[in-house]
């Protein structure tokens, strides 16, 4: 009398897609074929079954998947290295030291922080005091604001050391009088 098969768990199921993204990434599997064999593990009962959808596939030798380790370490290395290499060369923006509330930063004459970037719309981006703490809201320009290299969807607090873009033109956030 044979058991019955192994129920798939999630594990083995993410396990299977992975080695199928992989291999189509690899060049082993043609496109609709890959899609195929994903809609199969998605919908497989047991261990077996995802088992087969792999089987006939080459395997990865170790040495390819050290190599490709090291290569993807190395270039978060250099990525990170080259973050902390530009950070200190930023031009600095000072965060206004008067009692102003409001600071516009654009391409604009009548803003605050006038940027003559091709990538800075004519009100771009303005900095807002609240309490003690200072508010980057994007007004709506087309290459966007980032803060600290994420692209805002919404107003976000910043402090100094914060690492500001507006478009292409990129700065370093400082305290008033730095």
């Amino acid at each position: 009398m044979s058991s019955p098969p192994v129920r798939a768990s999630d594990g083995d199921r993410d396990r299977a897609l992975n080695e199928l993204r992989q291999r189509a990434a690899d060049g082993h599997l043609s496109m609709d074929t890959f899609v195929g064999r994903v809609d199969m593990a998605l919908r497989a009962r047991s261990r077996t079954e995802l088992d087969e959808l792999i089987a006939d596939l080459p395997h990865r030798g170790r040495m390819r998947r050290r190599i490709t380790e090291a290569v993807s370490s190395v270039s978060d290395l250099t990525r990170r290295i080259e973050s902390a290499w530009r950070r200190p060369r930023l031009p600095r923006l000072a965060l206004p030291g008067d009692g102003r509330v409001r600071y516009v930063v654009g391409r604009a004459s009548a803003c605050d922080l006038v940027l003559s970037d091709v990538t800075v719309s004519r009100l771009h981006a303005e900095l807002r005091r609240d309490d003690d703490h200072w508010v980057l809201t994007d007004l709506g320009s087309m290459n966007g604001t980032r803060l600290n290299g994420w692209r805002l969807v919404g107003p976000a607090t910043v402090r100094t050391g914060d690492e500001i873009a507006f478009g292409d033109c990129v700065f370093l956030l400082t305290a008033p009088g730095s």
